[in-house]
């Protein structure tokens, strides 16, 4: 308004407080002359008990949004947001995500809108919204299908048992191969089958145990809830 040389100063206290709730404030000319300012806001779609649990998991949780500063650290405030990016057009979201890489920090975006869906791509892991746009889904590497942001703490927690799971399933299987190199023992060729069939059915069994993964967050089943793609989360 103030470029449209309609000066704001009048409702500066109103567009703070505005602010400060968490309201993006919008003004109105009337002949030429402010008259009113007006205050909209989305819902907040973050879950403050996910976001609990983020931190709980060792990890930190930043916001990039369009909205103005102001606005967007009362939200933050609100759940428990760590870091602000504010006031970032469409197309400079990608740039910010790749200042939070920077230092070899690992990222996971989450997003729904088609303006999301590079920062979506470029990220370390993508996580789409299930309601949200196409473009968003086919960028993302894991779909939450309930559109619940609770399914992300979960979708982490069972990237990591599963990375857990592979690593157990490699030991077991080269455990006994590992003893030749160590100590020179070598297995008669009747344990070293008896091995090899007792390392098949562990290998087997052993991902059977994540059918009783419960989620962090929620009591509503996994299954369903999120749709990984083969990438999953790099390490733990």
């Amino acid at each position: 308004m103030e470029r449209l040389g309609y000066p704001v100063g009048a409702f500066a206290a109103a567009a703070a407080r505005l602010g400060d709730e968490g309201k993006s404030p919008l003004y109105a000319a009337i002949d030429g002359l402010l008259a009113a300012v007006i205050a909209v806001a989305d819902p907040i779609k973050a879950s403050p008990e996910a976001l609990a649990v983020l931190h709980r998991l060792g990890l930190k949780v930043a916001m990039i949004t369009g909205d103005n500063r102001r606005t967007a650290e009362a939200v933050a405030r609100q759940v428990g947001i760590d870091e602000v990016i504010a006031e970032v057009l469409p197309d400079g979201k990608v740039a910010a995500l790749r200042r939070l890489q920077d230092g070899g920090r690992r990222v996971a975006s989450v997003g729904d809108g088609i303006n999301d869906a590079p920062a979506l791509a470029a990220a370390d892991v993508g996580l789409a919204i299930g309601t949200g746009t196409d473009v968003a889904i086919e960028s993302a590497d894991v779909v939450l299908m309930s559109g619940d942001l609770r399914g992300v703490p979960n979708a982490i927690a069972l990237s990591k048992a599963t990375i857990r799971n592979i690593r157990q399933n490699l030991f077991w299987a080269f455990a006994a191969g590992a003893l030749y190199p160590t100590n020179g023992t070598l297995l008669s060729p009747m344990i070293a089958a008896g091995a090899m069939a007792l390392s098949s059915v562990f290998v087997v069994g052993n991902p059977l145990r994540l059918r009783g993964f419960r989620p962090l967050v929620g009591s509503e089943p996994t299954s369903g809830a999120f749709t990984p793609t083969p990438r999953l989360f790099p390490g733990e």
